[in-house]
């Protein structure tokens, strides 16, 4: 296995993007991905703007020939001018998320970009292709941040697969070489990696949150609007977060339509994010936290889990006598 067909249109030399997180998804982390041979992105969380884009578009050192900029939609209503700026640093691809508005598709075709959203049913991928959109995410429940909680990746990919045409690229939860390896095997076009990628020193994580994530256990995280809410974030409801569980969420685990109407309590959960401490503050974080060990170069990452997912995928092909001795069974 050298790659997938999209991998090798796109001149990668490893099916890997790292997915644009917000707050953590900078120059710095799409150059590293890029120069391994993947695809780097730089991400405009809910607090992206123009010239915090504009930053990282300077950090982008030695600025990759292939990179991508995602943003959010409801970012982009707050501050048009971000899909501009976007679109002018000539990405090879941009992705808008968490809609279903798709009147931005034709204006990045228009400047010669692809167009890249996350999906999280079969139907809602049938409506992105339908749009235009070139190259589809399966976002499972296990992801990071922000996303649809209802399936798990596998089965949104197997879905999203079956109902389209175009590139899937699989993300949620794919933190090893074996998980890498599964997505690839069911026949994702590469894979959208983010919280295995946000402890690397490229990332723009800050120290303690790094901290909190390598010492987490994968059954550390849970799915909350608790801080959008605190933070008087427009997400919509259908797009929770996952994120360490910690005091915040705790104190706050069942109760978040009582906070909703807390004015109060909503400053009291804003003050602890404005802390940065993770006891208090959100550190997103995927079901694969738990195989985080120690931070190292996103490089060595991306180059790690691609050799070692081929491996596994080599060791799997049937010899010729054993391809003759029986036929696979579905879904091996």
């Amino acid at each position: 296995m050298a790659g997938t067909p999209w991998s090798d249109r796109m001149g990668l030399s490893v099916p890997i993007v790292n997915a644009p997180m917000g707050g953590v998804a900078g120059g710095r982390l799409a150059a590293a991905v890029s120069a391994a041979g993947g695809l780097g992105m730089i991400g405009m969380g809910s607090s992206g703007s123009v010239s915090a884009l504009e930053h990282e578009l300077t950090q982008l050192d030695p600025k990759p020939t292939m990179f991508g900029i995602g943003t959010v939609a409801w970012v982009v209503e707050r501050e048009p001018a971000l899909l501009d700026t976007a679109l002018a640093a000539r990405p090879a691809l941009v992705s808008v998320g968490f809609t279903e508005d798709w009147s931005w598709v034709d204006r990045v075709h228009a400047a010669g970009v692809s167009a890249v959203t996350q999906v999280y049913d079969a139907d809602h991928a049938r409506r992105a292709a339908a749009a235009g959109v070139d190259v589809l995410v399966a976002r499972g429940s296990e992801g990071g941040g922000h996303g649809d909680p209802r399936l798990g990746t596998l089965a949104v990919l197997d879905a999203v697969l079956e109902a389209v045409t175009v590139p899937v690229l699989a993300a949620g939860g794919i933190a090893t070489a074996r998980g890498l390896a599964a997505v690839l095997a069911a026949g994702a076009s590469g894979a959208w990696l983010g919280t295995c990628l946000s402890v690397c020193p490229e990332a723009l994580t800050p120290e303690p949150a790094r901290e909190a994530l390598l010492r987490a256990r994968a059954t550390d995280t849970v799915v909350t609007r608790v801080f959008d809410l605190g933070q008087r974030l427009p997400w919509p409801d259908r797009y929770p977060a996952r994120v360490l569980s910690n005091e915040t969420t705790l104190r706050w685990a069942g109760r978040e339509e009582q906070l909703s109407r807390d004015d109060k309590a909503r400053d009291e959960v804003a003050a602890a994010v404005a802390t940065d401490d993770p006891r208090l503050a959100p550190v997103d974080a995927g079901a694969g936290v738990g195989a985080l060990t120690r931070a190292r170069p996103a490089g060595a990452v991306v180059a790690e889990l691609f050799r070692e997912a081929e491996s596994l995928l080599r060791q799997r092909q049937p010899t010729g006598s054993d391809a003759t001795r029986s036929s696979p069974s579905p879904g091996l």
